[in-house]
């Protein structure tokens, strides 16, 4: 006598397996290569990251077309959103504070100090009043 299968809504497929296998893989990737700040590492594992989440857009746009997503797949495709989520976050604070560093060392050009006038740039406008 043969097992019952399982309901068509819990089979996994392989291929949409392997591929959130590689969206995980590529965001660990990511994630050691930011902790590191190693940036020729962050470039490459983002580039890899960019193109299996590509790839895994379309194979779940297709799985979901035919009804074919089973729970635990959506729950860790859900979880891979969050941590990228988490990783574009983490990088544009870290960009943040980086360009707000390099507006303490390199400041902009033109005069950043008061004139006798009391503003910045009041000379450069002339000395008329217009109502």
């Amino acid at each position: 006598m043969t097992e019952p299968r399982p309901p068509a809504h819990l089979l996994i497929d392989p291929a949409l397996e392997d591929t959130l296998a590689a969206v995980e893989t590529r965001l660990a990737s990511l994630g050691e290569a930011l902790r590191a700040r190693d940036a020729e590492a962050i470039d490459r594992h983002a580039t890899e990251l960019h193109r299996a989440l590509a790839r895994a857009v379309e194979h779940f746009t297709h799985a979901a077309r035919s009804g074919n997503v089973p729970p635990l797949l959506r729950r860790r495709l859900a979880s891979a959103s969050g941590q990228v989520a988490a990783q574009r976050e983490s990088l544009a604070r870290a960009t943040a504070a980086l360009d707000r560093a390099i507006e303490v060392l390199m400041p902009r050009d033109g005069p950043g100090l008061y004139s006798s006038l009391g503003g910045t740039d009041r000379s450069l406008r002339g000395g008329s009043v217009q109502a």
